[in-house]
């Protein structure tokens, strides 16, 4: 092979941070290299990430492999112990260009292999220009990385460091240099994206930056947010959901669970009561509105009763896209320490989860069929609706904005008519 290939686990901050040192990678001017951006937020993830390493240097045996990311920072001493990789970055180090110059040659120790430094130290978060994002029509910001919060379960803190923002200056340069690019959508994303600016003069939030952003980039189209904690919304944030039309209807919500008693376990900042309530509110706001949720079967402790918590909290809140996690013990945390589920017993609740999950996106797609939306055609054949709906669109081409008629579905996405061209395609 020849120059650089990354390959990407985990998160949209994983992905825009994959293009970040693709770039930084070929400054320094690696080549014949495959770069391996890991995730730790699942034993599986890391499992995954050390499956791909392997078959990767079975496909490119003279290839130099560098592993980074999160399962990097977390694990360093699994990935420099294996002998396919070449070397170790950590979260820090994997966006500088130096760090990639002069790396360790083929067959040294393990550590001589590691270049990864106390990420607690990091107290900024420089802004990382990026002009184009690999494959996606929907461009990504990062604002925000690190968590200071310490949820019992979660091991990225670790991986990532504490809170830190990026001033807002430069989010609208970046921003305004993927609208000229070409890109109509733009996701912020952040390790805690909601807890943006409490390390910033002014202490801004993430509405602030959100309206500020659409007032002085009035050429993005559709503005979305990753994933958000409800309990950190701002009054800002409630604006945007109200009143601006290019802030999407759609939020990505860090549940975690529906029962108090675990919640608390979990050292969640929210109860299930609040996490209604912030549902309810958006809902009257926003009638159309839908949410996904990130939920977590087998929690220590977890009963037959507070599984059932979770899953009818996902009913009770109309959660249409819902993704499930299995509890994982991450080595370090709290939760590996309490008295755990039986590993069957936490896949069959998952199991369960998501199939009450696929119910409830089944009838959020039958609510869908018959309604006016519309979409931004992706690269591969398929588009989203404002409310981050799925739409297939053979023979259409991607960067088109399109009116559309939702005719039915197939249980995974959903399928339209074009009524007309959006007004700025009339007018040119």
């Amino acid at each position: 092979m020849s120059g650089v290939e990354v390959i990407t686990f985990g998160c949209r901050l994983n992905t825009y941070e994959s293009e970040v040192m693709r770039a930084q990678a070929e400054k320094a001017g690696l080549n014949n290299a495959v770069l391996v951006n890991t995730c730790a937020v699942t034993g599986e993830a890391v499992r995954q990430a050390r499956q791909a390493i392997r078959r990767v240097r079975r496909e490119n045996p003279h290839a130099r492999i560098i592993v980074t990311g999160c399962a990097a920072q977390t694990e360093k001493q699994t990935f420099a112990e294996m002998a396919e990789v070449d070397a170790v970055l950590g979260n820090e180090e994997k966006l500088r260009a130096g760090s990639y110059r002069g790396l360790p040659d083929f067959g040294v120790s393990a550590e001589e292999k590691l270049r990864v430094n106390d990420i607690m130290s990091v107290k900024a978060t420089a802004p990382q220009m990026v002009r184009h994002i690999d494959g996606h029509v929907r461009a990504f910001i990062q604002v925000q990385n690190g968590c200071d919060h310490r949820c019992t379960f979660c091991i990225i803190p670790y991986g990532r460091g504490n809170s830190r923002s990026v001033p807002i200056g430069a989010v609208v340069e970046q921003a305004r240099r993927l609208v000229e690019s070409g890109y109509r959508e733009i996701v912020l994303t952040g390790v805690d994206a909601t807890s943006y600016g409490a390390d910033l003069p002014g202490h801004p939030t993430l509405g602030y930056l959100a309206k500020t952003l659409l007032k002085q980039v009035p050429e993005i189209l559709r503005l979305r947010l990753s994933s958000i904690d409800s309990i950190e919304a701002d009054n800002h944030l409630w604006d945007l959901i109200a009143d601006e039309p290019r802030f999407m209807p759609h939020l990505h919500l860090s549940l975690q669970h529906g029962d108090d008693m675990i919640l608390k376990r979990m050292k969640r900042r929210h109860s299930r009561a609040e996490a209604l309530a912030f549902v309810e509110q958006a809902r009257r706001l926003r009638p159309e509105i839908a949410f996904g949720a990130d939920m977590i079967a087998g929690f220590p402790t977890e009963t037959e009763e507070m599984f059932e918590g979770a899953a009818s909290l996902a009913e009770e809140a109309g959660i249409s896209f819902l993704h499930v996690f299995p509890y994982s013990p991450r080595p370090g945390t709290p939760a590996a320490r309490m008295p755990q589920v039986d590993r069957a017993l936490v896949k069959d609740r998952a199991a369960r989860l998501r199939a009450r999950g696929e119910a409830l996106h089944l009838a959020h797609l039958d609510r869908m069929v018959g309604t006016e939306q519309t979409i931004v055609v992706e690269n591969n054949g398929m588009a989203h609706t404002e409310n981050f709906s799925l739409v297939a669109t053979p023979g259409l081409v991607p960067r088109d904005i399109k009116h559309v008629m939702i005719t039915g579905h197939s249980g995974k996405h959903l399928d339209m008519r074009v009524i007309a061209d959006t007004r700025e395609e009339q007018a040119a």
